[in-house]
Parts: C-alpha cells; structure tokens; sequence
C-alpha cells in the first residue's frame, strides 16, 4: 500500500504539468575632476484637496480584502506579489501595452490564508501619482480624475515595481473589476477608485446605451474631492466614500468551472456542453462531438461509484487526440493504476531507429535481472505477437496525445506496466547472440522503471528552473531549462545571471537544452526568447470561441517578442524531445525564427499547444478535468505546433549506443553542427 500511495502522489505530480532584470550598480566614487552630480530635490506635491479626520471620517485611506482563487496555475504566481492600485488609463483609451507609470505604482502586501485564499491590504497615497483623466466627455478641457482598480501582481523581472515585461495594459483577472473576455475584455462591472483634485470634476454614472465605459455617450455626475469608490455592478452607479472599504478581487475568466455538487451525469452534460463549443480544435482535428456524447453518455449514465466514473471519465478522455487533455489523478485513479499497471518487470524498452527494440534498462532484484535479461537485449515477440504489433496495441494509461511520435513512446512505457503477479510469455535475443530464446516473466509490483522511462517522472525535486555552464572544450553555452512553470521572479534572476555571464565570457554559441520541458507560462519563455532578436516580431495569435457571437475570435494583443536588455546574436542550438510540451514548444518554435539556430533532437517535440487556462472543471468525487480553449496560430491564421510539434533540423537517430547511455547523440549533433556554423 505504501508504493501506491508515493505512486498516488508522484503522478499528481506529472499530470499537473499538462504555467529579475539587470542590477545597476552604479559606478565607481568621481574623481575630483569628474563634474559632481546635481543635487536631487523631491517634486512639490500640491496640498491634499480631502483630509481624512474628524470633518471627513469616511475618506478612504485603507482598503482590504480577499482574493479568491481556484485555478490550479495561481501559486505558481505568488513569488514576490502584491496587491497594486492600478493606473486604469490603458482601459480609457483601450491601449493593452499601457506601461503603468513608476510613480504612480501604490502596492500592498499579500498573504496566504488556506488554499484557496489570500488576503490583502492596501493603503492609500494623500495625493495619488496616477493619469489625470477628463472623462465628462464635453468640449471644455478640465484637470479629470484618476481612475484604479484594485489588482494582483506578481513580481518576475527586475526590481520590486512592474516594469513592461511584467504587464501592461490593464487587469483581466484577480482585480476588482469584472472584465468580459467576449467583450475584448471590456470592463463591465466590479469596483473602481478614483481621486479628483477637487470638487468640479465629473465621472461617468452609466455604462450609456453602448454598454461601454468611458465612452461619449456615458452619463455623468459630478465627484467629491479626494477618493471615491465607484460601484459598477448597479446603474446609476453608486459613488460613495467608506474610509476603510473591504474589497475582494474577482479571479475572472479563469475561474474553475465548478460542477462538483452535481451529479456525475449533471456533471458530465454540463462539462460536455460547454467544451464541445469551446475547444478550438474540433475541425483541425475532425472531431464529431455528437459521436462522441452517443459513445460514452451510457457508460456515464450507469456509474455508480467513483471507480467506474473515473473509467468513464478516462474512456471519454482518450477519444479526443489532444495532450492537454487529461484527468487529475487522485485516490480512486492511484487504486485503479494499482490494479491495472502497478505490475512491470524492472526493465525500460528503447525502439531503435532501424525498428528494433531493446532492453536499455534494468532494474536489480526484479524479474529481469533474474532470468538474465541484460540491457542490449532485443524483443522479438511479446505474448506471441510481434514487437511492432504488441506496442501499437497498448493503450497508455497517460493518455491522450497530440502526436503519433509521443504516443508511441508511452505505448512503449505501458507495453511493460502490467497487473501485479501478470505473466508475459517473450521471444528475446541477447546480445551477441542470433539465436532466439524464449523466456517467461512474472511481474512484481515495481515502479522503479516507470519513472525512470519517463522524464517528467524522474525530474530532480531540488533541480533548478534554469541550470547552466560553460563547455570550455568548445567555448560553447550550456543552458537547461527545466520549466516555465516554476517560480517565475526565480527563473527570471537565473537567466538573467547566464545569459549575462555567457555574454561577458565572449561563448561562440549556446545551446538550449529544452528536452524535459512540460511548459508554464508563455510570456515569460517570450521574454526569454527576447535576448535572441534584435528587432520585435510577431510569433502567433490565439483564437477563442465568442459566445456572443458563436464564432472563435482571434484575441489580441498577439503573442510577441521584444528584444531583451541584452542581445546574443551568434548561433543558438536547441535540443527537443517530445517531453518538450506546450510553452516549451513555443519557445523551440520562435528561436526556430532566428537565421542562425539549429534545432535537434530525436522526435519532434509533443504537439500540444493549446491554451488551457480557462478550460479547468471541478467534477464530483474529487475529480478535475482540463480541455484547452484557445487555439495556436500563426500570424496568417494556419494551425501553429499542435498535432505536429516542432520538426527538428537535425533528426538524429536513435542508435544502441545512444539508448544504453553510452553517449547524448543530440547534444552532440548539436555541438558538430554549431562548431561548424561557427568555422
């Protein structure tokens, strides 16, 4: 029972994964002959036009709340956060690069209460340093009004503030605001701040016949001096002064789906109606929704336990070829994997680019070992069926898959995961031998060698996002980058420090080692990807279906990349493999863009590149599910990355040599190749 719990808790741990600038020194003491540097003296700030006090108790000075969260990429946010009052002028003229403005960047603490809350508190600046806004719309120039909203930040690149790589434009989640993502994100409820400077400025009271804010046709009123707190959820909207307001932010449009109280057919019609109009893929991937639901609606209907709506559940999974689609594992699902592949035989099979398939792995005290098996053996026949025929019948627990190549890698894993106690009749050749043998194994309960065979099963806990050095043979860069879903302010400082080290010891090249990467969050490979382009260009764009209009939409902004503060422009190699997913693919794909990279690996990389952060659901019996929602193109609208992956440039084979561990024939293709583009 205990391996099955570690087990349990592992492969949480797996499928969960299907989300710091440049430090200024300054310079050394002037000499007495340097010109000594102008005296600095503070801005002068005009008198604050409200006091809060005995004349006006109910001036806001101290706001606080919650902040509610249920999507499972949220923690991975909470390095450095705070809590910010948010200059909302790129809302008011619609700009969703709005650089929010140093000065006016008023941020508070934040802390975690349990797991699914955290608390705030904000204080407010006497005199604001946000945009003055004239928002009456008439022909009179007048001073305006500055306008916040109340919104989570988390920290990822230099200093304590948001500097552009961080964000820019306005909140769309976890803000108290309520924006509409079918409205390209207009703001339509909620609760905004703002601050006059005095008693003759207006603000709008009303959305206007347009339902839009701040538009010309919005009505107005006018506004007391100092803050106010404006509620948007009523008409005319409720403009009032509380000193200390309670405010919880809104998570938005990555809210969980939540139809956990439902019953398991309530949740399954729900969680089927809303993903067969949401996901992006369904022609690209001619999916008939109609043959699906006929399908696997009568084996929902019958379960009756949470065993059999969890097999229900999975059938339903595997018949969509997507790998972001998946099932979070919990007790039911490690009892079922126990029962159905908690058996193996302490061995890890290779397919070999010229079709055989070996033992490149064995395990001490296992079945293997004990009846001889060595690594270099070759499968022949397993179970009287021929080798190619025995692993395109498996189907892998861990499905389902975006690619062919990615499958049939997991088909291989799952040819040996078998019930405890199972027996395998096999037709082997050993090494150095051209006689067949046949042998029998009994399994045992072993996990040893399904971690082992796939990656993100055996990553190290106490690993580094970002890991590099200097191969100094061939004055090469080495850089591994395990994720972009870890700590993203940690990930950030990381490469920030390579990168710049790499660049002052004057490398020829670098190679991104990107083979055991499941992704994270986009934006931040993007900025990465920025220290390799010298200009801004345009990657992708992503499409989401609108509900009001029934049609997927192409969302801006579109995905791009600014050149970074520093800029390598000598040749670049990346190393890929199928476990290589999803923002790992993206950013493959977009150095794959530079006229000097080279990109090598054995397979493509998986092919799943969805956009899933809006597609999570919680099921009944502590079940959750995830479907993507937006759809990966490329700037002319054609499909990007999903169900191909990212084709390398250098196919190298897989050799004996290169399965038994012997030598990283992709790092070394990758090396010939750049030492040859380098001459």
């Amino acid at each position: 029972m205990q391996s099955k719990k570690i087990f349990t808790v592992l492969i949480i741990v797996f499928l969960s994964t299907m989300a710091c600038g440049q430090f200024n020194f300054g310079q050394s003491n002037p000499s007495p002959s340097e010109t000594p540097l102008p005296t600095l003296t503070p801005t002068s700030l005009p008198p604050a036009p409200v006091k809060f006090g005995e004349e006006n108790p109910n001036e806001p000075v101290f706001i606080s709340g919650e902040i509610p969260y249920t999507s499972p990429f949220f923690l991975e946010t909470t390095s450095e956060a705070f809590v910010m009052l948010e200059d909302e002028t790129g809302f008011i003229h619609r700009d969703k690069e709005f650089v929010f403005p140093l000065n006016s960047q008023v941020i508070g603490p934040v802390e975690l209460i349990n797991d699914k809350t955290l608390n705030y508190q904000l204080e407010l600046p006497a005199i604001p340093q946000g945009t003055l806004s004239d928002l009456d719309h008439d022909e009179i120039s007048e001073r305006g009004v500055q306008v916040f909203a109340i919104a989570y930040w988390s920290n990822t690149w230099g200093g304590p503030f948001l500097e552009p790589r961080d964000g820019q434009g306005w909140s769309t989640a976890y803000a108290s605001t309520i924006t509409d993502p079918d409205q390209d994100y207009e703001i339509t409820g909620g609760t905004l701040v703002i601050w006059s400077p005095d008693d003759q400025q207006e603000f709008p009271s009303g959305f206007g016949d347009d339902g839009l804010l701040f538009t010309d046709d919005d009505p107005v009123v006018s506004v007391p001096p100092g803050y106010s707190l404006v509620d948007l959820n009523v008409e005319p909207f409720h403009i009032y002064k509380e000193a200390q307001p309670k405010i919880d932010l809104v998570e938005g449009a990555i809210e969980v789906n939540d139809y956990s109280n439902l019953t398991y057919k309530e949740a399954f019609d729900a969680l089927f109606d809303k993903v067969s109009v949401e996901y992006p893929f369904t022609k690209d991937k001619a999916i008939d929704w109609q043959a699906i639901y006929d399908q696997f609606e009568p084996e929902i209907d019958h379960a009756r336990t949470p065993e059999s709506f969890f097999l229900a559940l999975h059938d339903f999974s595997l018949s969509i070829p997507d790998g972001h689609i998946g099932i979070r594992f919990n007790d039911t699902a490690g009892q079922i994997f126990f029962e159905r592949y908690g058996g193996s035989f302490g061995m890890i099979l290779t397919e070999l680019s010229d079709g055989r398939v070996i033992v490149s792995q064995i395990f001490p005290d296992t079945p293997a070992t004990k009846e001889g098996i060595t690594p270099g053996t070759e499968i022949i026949k397993w179970n009287d069926k021929p080798i190619d025929k025995a692993i395109s019948e498996t189907i892998s627990f861990f499905g389902p898959y975006s690619t062919k190549h990615t499958e049939r890698l997991e088909q291989l894993v799952f040819l040996t995961r078998v019930p405890p106690n199972a027996k395998v009749d096999l037709v082997i050749k050993e090494p150095n031998s051209n006689d067949p043998k046949n042998i029998a194994l009994q399994s045992i309960i072993e996990y040893d060698s399904l971690f082992a065979a796939i990656p993100t099963l055996s990553e190290d806990r106490l690993a580094l996002p970002i890991e590099g050095k200097i191969l100094e043979e061939d004055n090469l860069g080495y850089i591994k980058i395990n994720s972009f879903s870890e700590d993203y302010n940690l990930t950030a400082q990381l490469w920030d420090r390579y990168i710049n080290e790499l660049i002052d010891a004057d490398i020829d090249g670098i190679i991104l080692d990107l083979r055991v990467n499941g992704g994270g969050n986009s934006e931040l490979a993007n900025d990465i990807a920025g220290y390799f382009f010298f200009k801004e260009i345009t990657v992708s764009q992503s499409s989401y279906y609108n509900h009001k209009t029934g049609e997927f939409e192409v969302r801006e902004p579109k995905a791009t990349i600014k050149p970074g503060p520093k800029y390598f422009d000598k040749p670049i190699a990346v190393l890929i493999s199928p476990y290589c997913v999803s923002a790992c693919e993206g950013f493959s794909y977009a150095l794959a863009l530079r006229n000097n990279t080279i990109v090598a690996g054995h397979y493509p990389t998986a092919g799943a590149y969805g956009e899933v952060g809006r597609g999570q659901y919680d099921l009944p019996d502590d079940f959750s599910m995830q479907f993507p929602t937006g759809r990966s193109e490329k700037p002319d609208g054609s499909l990007l990355i999903e169900g191909k992956g990212v084709i390398p440039d250098v196919l190298v084979p897989i050799t004996e040599s290169s399965a038994l561990g012997l030598e990283d024939t992709v790092l070394n293709a990758a090396i010939k190749v750049l030492l040859d583009e380098i001459g």
